[in-house]
């Protein structure tokens, strides 16, 4: 993106504060990306598109009071041609089939780090820097394949995805919250390994951690998932 370019202007639309938060700070990270505002609900998301200049949706797709492909669809109704990267736990393939209609270009899957943020927001940057007329069927072929990640997003050095939704599953299955000793017990690995994973949690905004008191000593950290209202996902 040259000097003279204009950001590229990004609405968070996450009805978790904690996540939103994160989202905006992980999208003003990005060169050429600017966090416009957020919203927490697909009503508040239609207010702010009404009044501002909007070129790409960071929409979770369970919202309290819509689903996100609904408010995508609505918005395509009222004439609203936003781009839109879904950010989503859900795993259902049909969801994604559908969304590729309403203008949905990526999916990003929770929880997730900066990274794959990162990667799938430069990628859409190349995607949508794409100008002119195509000299051919190679050329059409690479704008769209600047939309489609190489591989497996990266996790940090000495995670592993299938840990990761291991420790992920315990800890959503846990109304209390747990230690990372208690996460460490239930996954079968060491106390530090498990810590690990729970501030990977802590730090892409799906978990919470506080101390517990009351016992002689040192107070232990007690991780918590990062739950919405009415559901969690």
């Amino acid at each position: 993106m040259s000097a003279a370019a204009q950001p590229i202007r990004v609405l968070v639309v996450e009805d978790d504060p904690v996540a939103a938060d994160a989202h905006v700070l992980y999208v003003g990270r990005v060169p050429g990306f600017t966090a416009v505002g957020k919203a927490h609900t697909g009503a508040e998301a239609r207010r702010l598109l009404d009044r501002t200049p909007v070129d790409l949706l960071l929409l979770d797709l369970h919202l309290p009071d819509v689903h996100g492909l609904q408010l995508a669809r609505s918005l395509r109704a009222a004439g609203h041609h936003t781009d839109v990267i879904a950010v989503t736990s859900a795993r259902d393939l049909a969801v994604v089939r559908e969304g590729v209609s309403l203008g949905v270009v990526q999916y990003v899957l929770k929880p997730f780090t900066f990274a794959t943020l990162r990667d799938r927001l430069v990628r859409y940057a190349e995607f949508r820097g794409a100008a002119g007329e195509a000299s051919g069927q190679d050329e059409v072929d690479r704008a769209l394949a600047a939309l489609r990640a190489p591989g497996p997003a990266a996790l940090p050095k000495g995670l592993s995805g299938p840990t990761l939704e291991r420790v992920t599953a315990t800890l959503r299955g846990s109304q209390e919250g747990l230690t990372a000793a208690g996460v460490a017990e239930a996954v079968g690995i060491s106390r530090i390994t498990a810590r690990r994973y729970l501030e990977h949690l802590v730090n892409a905004g799906r978990a919470g951690r506080s101390p517990q008191y009351g016992q002689v000593g040192r107070p232990e950290l007690v991780y918590r998932w990062a739950r919405k209202p009415e559901r969690d996902r």
